[in-house]
């Protein structure tokens, strides 16, 4: 399996910490968010990654470089623009068309979280689903909420000050999760990206929800998970593996 680590965003919520520097290279106990991520991939065997740049792109390519790439293949696209979740997954598809991986799921991680998701049992379900994509969801509080039916496939979306909720297709029940910034998906979602420029890959899954696709929730609460978007959640992700909750 190949992933992607979106690690294009500015950072603002880190700042100062990103001052001088993209989240990426944010560090955790002397490691950076994204050697973090890196690791972790490779534990379950990832070797193959693409990583996006835009904030200090020339410092996140340096750092690879000092570093070796980890012992891994890491490619780097690099976005002149800011393209969002979607845009910037449609820029890099290449990666994830190559002969060699154009069958392959692959899995999306954003570089600003920390999880103990077992990708493995993640790739296990979104195999035999049959999904185009399988997001990794937890029952916490959120401003956004996407919103699953019974059998646990996306029909809409919920938003903080929105007074109704979003609908793409109906259901007879309706469950709220928070989404956790990974996915696992097919590479025959990539030629379904209609949206140009820069776009949110969950205008893309609601699109495609609606359009009869499989975007299926896999639940994650029993893993830890921590958003590493600020300076608290950073201090707090620190404490926590200083506390061995999780391993860095």
């Amino acid at each position: 399996m190949r992933a992607m680590i979106l690690a294009a965003g500015l950072g603002t919520r880190l700042r100062p910490l990103t001052d001088d520097r993209p989240k990426a290279l944010v560090e955790i106990n002397g490691k950076t968010l994204l050697e973090i991520t890196l690791r972790r991939l490779a534990t379950f065997g990832i070797q193959d990654v693409i990583v996006n740049v835009h904030h200090f792109a020339e410092l996140v390519i340096d750092f690879l470089q000092r570093n070796r790439n980890f012992g891994m293949r890491v490619e780097v696209s690099r976005e002149n623009l800011l393209l969002d979740t979607g845009g910037g997954l449609k820029k890099a598809a290449w990666f994830f068309l190559e002969d060699n991986a154009k069958e392959q799921p692959f899995l999306l991680h954003n570089v600003d979280v920390i999880s103990t998701v077992d990708f493995s049992q993640m790739l296990r379900r979104h195999e035999e689903s049959g999904a185009l994509a399988t997001i990794a969801v937890k029952d916490r509080p959120t401003s956004r909420y996407l919103l699953f039916d019974e059998k646990s496939q996306l029909c809409g979306r919920r938003t903080a000050g929105v007074p109704e909720d979003e609908r793409v297709r109906a259901s007879r029940e309706t469950h709220a999760y928070a989404f956790c910034g990974i996915h696992i998906i097919s590479p025959r979602l990539l030629p379904m990206l209609r949206e140009d420029g820069a776009f949110s890959i969950i205008t893309s899954y609601l699109r495609l929800a609606g359009e009869g696709q499989s975007i299926s929730a896999f639940r994650a609460d029993s893993y830890y998970w921590r958003d590493l978007g600020t300076r608290e959640s950073v201090r707090a992700a620190a404490e926590d593996s200083a506390a061995r909750t999780v391993s860095l």
